[in-house]
């Protein structure tokens, strides 16, 4: 991630991203005045409204995984602009736990169903004890609503439907696939290791059944977007992901970690409306919790954009 200041925020993958996409550079300097090292009283009040947030970070391995943390409304308190205190860490059978350590890159996005508001913010940890974590704001921006599904949620007590232990898988399993299957919603974290280590973490939505899986292979739609690239250039430049798929309805959520590939040119994209490359995802393990969504609630609303897509049932078969 280049520093906000420097001749381009942008490090050489999302550039390159840029270009493949045919973006117009004068348009993309433009809008990354959006762009700030600190949370605006927009942001920082919205942080505190939030009952989980999403979080990507990098194991020791350098495999980035993402995950959520979560707890009641004002379990996350900005004490100033460039510092966000969230009184939440992962599970110890979570993946994400021991990634975070004071200095660890650390990616969150703040996303709020009900209202289909998101923001994204790209760190590092300035502070961590035994039940709470500080990160502190390298970049911290708005994202648009698209492909989000509204849902009102309520909280679970724990009592009422305790966590199962986490299952670490080493292949997908037909109860893992059938999960990814039919979801409409998961968030991806990536990672940059130049200049310096960035993580970040993002949104992706569809249709139900809008991820095909094959095996341990994933493939993804990529939709238009803000046009920055950030997820489509760390990948560029570091071809590693890890996925959240976290089931609302029933509190599970499945977590993977594998190796990516980029797809511009794919008969298959015909498939699907506003679709501009594909991306394939190579799940190398897995970790599925059951019950560890506290939040969970239906679809209310169905996302217009997502409604518009395509599905796999009508793309050409694999050459």
């Amino acid at each position: 991630m280049a520093p906000i200041d420097a001749p381009t925020p942008w490090h050489r993958g999302e550039l390159e991203a840029q270009r493949r996409a045919g973006v117009d550079p004068a348009r993309i300097a433009a809008a990354a005045g959006v762009l700030r090292q600190f949370l605006n009283e927009q942001h920082r009040t919205f942080y505190a409204l939030l009952p989980f947030i999403v979080a990507g970070a990098v194991d020791a391995a350098g495999r980035p995984w993402a995950t959520l943390l979560q707890g009641r409304p004002g379990f996350m308190q900005a004490a100033d602009d460039t510092h966000l205190h969230i009184a939440a860490l992962p599970d110890s059978s979570d993946p994400v736990a021991a990634a975070l350590t004071p200095g660890s890159a650390v990616g969150l996005l703040g996303i709020q169903l009900e209202t289909r508001r998101r923001n994204r913010l790209n760190g590092h940890v300035s502070a961590c004890d035994a039940d709470s974590l500080t990160v502190e704001v390298d970049r911290a921006y708005g994202n648009c609503p698209k492909y989000i599904h509204t849902r009102e949620l309520r909280f679970v007590p724990r009592g009422a439907g305790e966590a199962g232990a986490a299952e670490r898988l080493v292949a997908l399993d037909a109860d893992a696939r059938a999960t990814i299957a039919r979801s409409g919603t998961f968030f991806v974290a990536s990672v940059a290791e130049e200049p310096v280590r960035a993580a970040d973490v993002s949104h992706r939505g569809g249709r139900p059944g809008f991820v095909e899986v094959d095996g341990d292979w994933l493939t993804i739609p990529d939709f238009r977007g803000n046009q920055f690239f950030n997820t489509l250039g760390n990948f560029l430049v570091n071809p590693k992901a890890g996925l959240l798929f976290p089931d609302f309805e029933t509190g599970d959520v499945l977590q993977l970690t594998g190796s990516v590939e980029v797809l511009y040119d794919s008969p298959r994209l015909a498939a699907f409306a506003g679709a501009q490359r594909l991306w394939r995802m190579h799940a190398d393990e897995a970790v599925r919790r059951r019950g560890a969504l506290r939040w969970r609630g239906v679809v209310q609303e169905v996302s217009p954009e997502a409604a518009a897509t395509g599905l796999w049932a009508d793309a050409p078969p694999v050459a």
